[in-house]
């Protein structure tokens, strides 16, 4: 059994969002049914209708950083109920079985976990997952997060991506008092990176292109700013870092960073997914014992940590909040770097242009 809720939806990659019926599942024993409220526009949306990734299901419902309230529990629910302000990240199923899984980390699972959107629904067997460009959508409720309260549901949606984008690999490798951690790329994910560091207590500092942006990135909670154009600045402070965050969404020289790690120093990517500009410098690792790392987002526990975290210390993003009705300029507006630093959608908007 199904039922239709309204969504924002590409027919294909050049059709731009509007509003469509799509038809969501029935509530089951396991899942919870959310009324969405606000929906954050993560880079990655954009690249999937643009089919940018391969070709896509359309009509692709994208948006997987989700916040809103429960309206409906299968029997079997116990961790959440009516009424609650929860959120749904980027996958909303796993296997469950295999060993990545069973160390709670499903966003490596081996058969690939379900897509929070534009991926074979398990549930509904011929269609494809919808994402949270919507008015409701149901979920399994492991893959269901409480969202604490005090936090601001705009600033608290990109979270349910960005965030824990850049929190996992902070906890990875040990941001903390008496760590050095540098973040390079200060947007989207980068601004969140340097809230994140500075919360867990490490000595904080912000890389950037652009000097005007200094005084911005010290507003976040960085304890310094360093202009990667900068070359005697980024001399003065090699070998000082302990953990590096790169965020940087194109492709770029990964060299000046290794040089600013020291021994057993770590250099997490998490922003560009094309080939790097320039070759590794095999010298850079093997003389410091440096390492190059990749991460994704995080697993269910970890993704509720955050969460939990977050409310703890306040962390949220820096948004522009907006209607439906202005989504596809919203779109132009961050291919073109222009938001600081994430839109959200306001979800109970949608169709109201319409009606």
């Amino acid at each position: 059994m199904t039922f239709t809720t309204l969504a924002l939806a590409a027919s294909d990659p050049t059709s731009g969002l509007s509003t469509h019926t799509i038809e969501r599942r029935e509530v089951g024993a396991g899942d919870v049914r959310i009324e969405i409220s606000h929906s954050g526009i993560c880079h990655s949306d954009i690249h999937t209708i643009n089919g940018d990734w391969g070709p896509q299901p359309y009509p692709v419902v994208p948006g997987h950083e989700i916040i809103g309230r429960v309206t409906e529990v299968g029997a079997d629910v116990t961790a959440h109920k009516v009424g609650d302000r929860v959120g749904v990240g980027v996958i909303v199923g796993s296997c469950g079985t295999c060993a990545e899984c069973v160390q709670g980390l499903e966003q490596y699972c081996a058969s690939e976990p379900v897509y929070t959107f534009g991926a074979p629904d398990p549930h509904m067997p011929g269609h494809t997952t919808h994402g949270g460009y919507s008015r409701e959508i149901v979920t399994e409720e492991k893959f269901v997060f409480r969202v604490p309260e005090n936090l601001d549901p705009a600033g608290a949606a990109p979270l349910l991506c960005a965030g824990i984008t850049v929190y996992s690999p902070l906890k990875t490798w040990g941001a903390a008092p008496g760590k050095k951690v540098g973040i390079a790329g200060v947007g989207g994910l980068g601004h969140l990176g340097v809230k994140f560091a500075h919360a867990l207590g490490a000595h904080t500092v912000g890389f950037t292109t652009s000097e005007d942006k200094a005084e911005m990135i010290r507003g976040l909670g960085a304890d310094e700013v360093i202009v990667s154009t900068d070359r005697e600045a980024m001399r003065a402070s090699e070998g000082t870092f302990d953990l590096i965050i790169d965020t940087i969404p194109f492709s770029h020289d990964l060299n000046p960073y290794l040089k600013q790690l020291k021994v057993d120093g770590t250099l997490a990517v998490v922003g560009v997914l094309v080939p790097v500009t320039e070759p590794i410098v095999g010298a850079l690792l093997i003389s410091k014992r440096r390492r190059i790392a990749g991460s994704s987002i995080g697993g269910v526990a970890e993704t509720q940590e955050m969460l939990d975290f977050a409310g703890k210390h306040n962390v949220v993003a820096d948004i522009e909040f907006i209607r439906a009705d202005y989504v596809n300029q919203a779109y132009e507006r961050v291919v073109a770097g222009d938001v600081q630093f994430r839109f959200v959608i306001d979800a109970l908007s949608i169709g109201a242009a319409d009606a």
